[in-house]
């Protein structure tokens, strides 16, 4: 990622905070914006275009704002990102925001892997014991692979627990080998 990113991140979530924002309204906002920025190969060529002055682009984002109906501070900072030459980088921009915000909320990004699809209430106490495992609330994506055969396997950030019966069955033949 490039420093300018987190930069850029950053200051939003300050704005944010500091104007004591609604950040799910901030979010629903930003999928719209992405939204509409990925469907439209035409407009992503004209703010990339040198030959238009940003002046153009932010007025362009201005009549666009009309139907998304942006918070004026999000409306600043895609104009900010337009006058700098740094729309096209609003993906990890916006990426970076939100993992900003979450830690800062103290979530804590999991990925839990299992061998089966779980209930609501497997899911939810999955998440209690994932969420007192981390010392933080939890959000988490669930994935399948029925390759571990049983059990769960846990990322947290860069640490792995795993507690499938695939990983159970590796560590028992390691220490038959070693032992």
């Amino acid at each position: 990622m490039a420093a300018f990113v987190s930069r850029y991140a950053q200051a939003f979530l300050d704005v944010v905070t500091a104007a004591n924002l609604d950040t799910a309204a901030i979010d629903r906002q930003l999928n719209d914006f992405l939204g509409t920025w990925d469907g439209s190969a035409e407009l992503r060529d004209l703010f990339a275009n040198p030959a238009v002055a940003a002046v153009q682009k932010v007025a362009i984002l201005d009549k666009l704002n009309v139907k998304l109906g942006l918070q004026k501070e999000l409306r600043n900072l895609l104009a900010v990102l337009i006058n700098n030459d740094r729309i096209g980088q609003v993906h990890e921009v916006v990426a970076a925001y939100r993992a900003a915000l979450q830690q800062r909320l103290g979530i804590r990004q999991a990925e839990i892997v299992t061998a089966r699809e779980l209930t609501v209430q497997e899911r939810a106490a999955l998440l209690d014991s994932v969420g007192k495992l981390a010392g933080a609330k939890v959000e988490a994506s669930f994935k399948l692979d029925e390759t571990i055969l049983g059990g769960t396997v846990v990322r947290i950030g860069s640490t792995v627990f795993d507690g499938s019966v695939r990983g159970r069955l590796e560590r028992l033949r390691e220490a038959l080998v070693a032992g």
